[in-house]
């Protein structure tokens, strides 16, 4: 089930201003797409990459969202949804969501407020614009949510350096799959992309990847463009943009 209307569907990739987020915008324009990014605090950032994004022909525009809250998720998505339709576009069909701050310390080291902040980031605030892009997608028959995970959060293996992150990507990992399932049949479909070590990553553990080599943004951007562009069919899935870590 995978409807093709005459106008051009919105994607709206959270935290799009830099970095892998700008990566997943800039291929989901080239593929076609009116583009929304939302940012916090990288307002230049932003300005930039939506001049990239309008360089490559397409309609784009970013919108300033702190989605860890819960209006200002539901505020971002009905922004994102009503940006175009009056020029002529079919309104939100896909909602990437990239935000998610990480950590990286001793668990014996770890700040109360660093432990709710991955939360919050990461889980609560995937789901907060999940929970508001959902009833839209519906009305339309049709939605491509990907939400981006972390390689090998379903194995739940001891992360005692990125405890909260781990524990929160595995939660996402979950809200996805339920998504999955609960919209099966609906037009919609709910993947996970989860990267391994690529180039804007933190920690570098080289010698821990099979490939022997960082993963690059472009590669993981593409694996998000797959999910998007696949028919609904395919959901509930984790594609690991990875080079064989965790094997």
């Amino acid at each position: 089930m995978t409807p093709k209307p005459s106008a051009v569907r919105t994607a709206l990739v959270t935290g799009g201003a830099k970095g892998i987020g700008r990566g997943i915008a800039l291929t989901l324009a080239a593929a076609g797409f009116d583009v929304v990014i939302s940012y916090r605090g990288s307002k230049q950032e932003a300005t930039e990459t939506v001049e990239a994004l309008r360089a490559l022909g397409g309609r784009a525009a970013m919108l300033r969202a702190d989605v860890t809250v819960p209006e200002e998720a539901e505020r971002l998505v009905q922004g994102a949804h009503a940006l175009f339709l009056s020029q002529g576009g079919a309104g939100l069909g896909v909602l990437v969501n990239n935000v998610g701050n990480y950590v990286h310390k001793p668990l014996a080291e770890l700040q109360l407020a660093e432990w709710h902040e991955m939360f919050d980031s990461n889980l609560h605030a995937t789901y907060y614009t999940c929970r508001a892009a959902l009833p839209i997608m519906r009305a339309a028959g049709y939605g491509r949510i990907v939400n981006i995970g972390y390689a090998g959060a379903q194995h739940l293996l001891a992360r005692p350096g990125i405890l909260p992150y781990a524990i929160a990507k595995a939660g996402v990992i979950a809200l996805t799959a339920a998504i999955a399932k609960t919209e099966a049949g609906t037009g919609i479909s709910a993947n996970v992309v989860s990267p391994g070590v690529i180039e804007t990553s933190v920690s570098k553990p080289l010698r821990e990847i099979p490939a022997g080599r960082l993963g690059t943004v472009q590669e993981l951007s593409a694996e998000v463009l797959h999910f998007v562009q696949a028919s609904d069919y395919l959901t509930g899935q984790i594609a690991e943009v990875a080079g064989g870590w965790n094997l």
